[in-house]
């Protein structure tokens, strides 16, 4: 074990940091209080984090000065980027430290706008809350980047940030948008939430066939995954729902349908940053009830809760509307209407980005297993996400 005492271990979160075409390109450390980078030390040499590939981890890093050249020896420097608040860089002391910090390869961000002693601390670009006002372009300009924006939930917020010249975006989860009726394709969105109740209802295999062979974008989607090289890497190349249903196996199936709903994006534009959330959600869920004991089938509701947690987002209408055009059972509407009821304290803990001790203590485990089933979790999502 990494830690002798699985709840002396740090409580972490993470959120996903994006770039222009919504592709995972580093994780966001969220942690209580003013952790420093040695309480990080654990959370970096887990084994897991080995499986996250080359994705990159941004850490705040509260007080520069607590943190000694020393103990950067056997991080993984060329993996992590570390934020400092702005207002610390006018103090010279704290400007000479994060430029010995930057020379011995750890990579610096200010939080907040810091003039010319940014550059002369050695920091490369900003992190900052763009929610209600952007960075000067002067203070933009001064630093080679690359520049990571905080809070940009919408399109039109993500689209200002990108002119600005922000390339890595912190992944929160966007705003759920009003529902025009009057707009959009009626017909697509009854087919979609009927097929979302035939996997609900485990429905006959034929049945789901008929339902995809309706909607061509879908049906490419499936097609595109049974032939991609995580699953088909030397077989002939599969043309029909019946050898991807014989190759994937029916759980299989039902568990890429659902999260193949959230693929549904144009194949010139960017991809739909919603798919590797609900794919995290789902696993984590799986996870959490698995660690609980739960048998197979409880571990598959609630991998349907994670993946369907989302759907308020995908199809902009509220959830209420949504269970109702589901045959769900009662544990999934509870867990999805009010986060109540087992599957709603496991759901809520997945929800969160900078998880309590007292909701870890609910569902019965400790800090490490936590942060170990976070990553693993995270490394599906990324499987998903590149595959889909």
């Amino acid at each position: 074990m990494v830690a002798s005492d699985p709840n002396s271990f740090p409580l972490v979160g993470i959120k996903p940091v994006l770039n222009t075409q919504n592709h995972w390109v580093g994780l966001a450390f969220q942690m209580p209080g003013a952790a420093s980078l040695p309480a990080l030390q654990a959370l970096l040499r887990c084994p897991e984090s080995d499986e996250l590939g080359s994705l990159e981890y941004f850490i705040p890093l509260a007080d520069p000065l607590a943190v000694d050249a020393a103990q950067l020896e056997g991080l993984p420097l060329e993996r992590m980027v570390c934020t400092v608040p702005a207002a610390l860089l006018s103090d010279d002391a704290v400007q000479k430290h994060c430029k010995r910090l930057a020379d011995r390869g750890l990579r610096l961000l200010a939080d907040g706008e810091a003039g010319i002693t940014a550059a002369q601390a050695g920091i490369r670009g900003l992190d900052v809350d763009c929610a209600e006002t952007l960075p000067t372009a002067l203070a933009m300009l001064t630093l080679p980047g690359p520049h990571l924006a905080r809070n940009a939930t919408d399109e039109v917020r993500a689209g200002e940030c990108r002119k600005a010249g922000f390339t890595l975006f912190r992944g929160e989860l966007p705003r759920v948008k009003e529902h025009d009726a009057g707009q959009g394709d009626g017909t697509s969105r009854k087919r979609l939430l009927a097929l979302l109740g035939l996997l609900a209802q485990d429905a006959d295999s034929r049945e789901l066939e008929t339902l995809l062979k309706q909607d061509p974008a879908l049906s490419f989607q499936l097609l595109k995954l049974v032939n991609s090289a995580a699953f088909a890497p030397n077989s002939k190349p599969i043309h029909n729902f019946g050898q991807a249903i014989n190759l994937l196996g029916r759980r299989q199936l039902q568990r890429w349908l659902q999260l193949l709903l959230y693929a549904r994006q144009q194949t010139d534009g960017p991809a739909n940053p919603l798919l590797p959330l609900a794919a995290l959600r789902a696993a984590q869920m799986e996870s959490l009830c698995k660690l609980r004991d739960g048998d197979r089938d409880e571990q598959d509701q609630a991998f349907l809760v994670g993946v369907f947690s989302l759907l308020d987002v995908l199809l902009a209408m509220p959830m209420a509307e949504i269970v109702s055009a589901l045959n769900l059972d009662l544990d999934v509407v509870a867990a999805l209407l009010d986060r109540s009821g087992e599957l709603g304290e496991m759901l809520a803990l997945a929800e969160m980005h900078e998880p309590q001790a007292s909701a870890l203590r609910d569902v019965g485990i400790d800090n490490e297993t936590y942060w170990r089933s976070l990553l693993q979790a995270y490394q599906w999502a990324l499987q998903v996400s590149r595959n889909v």
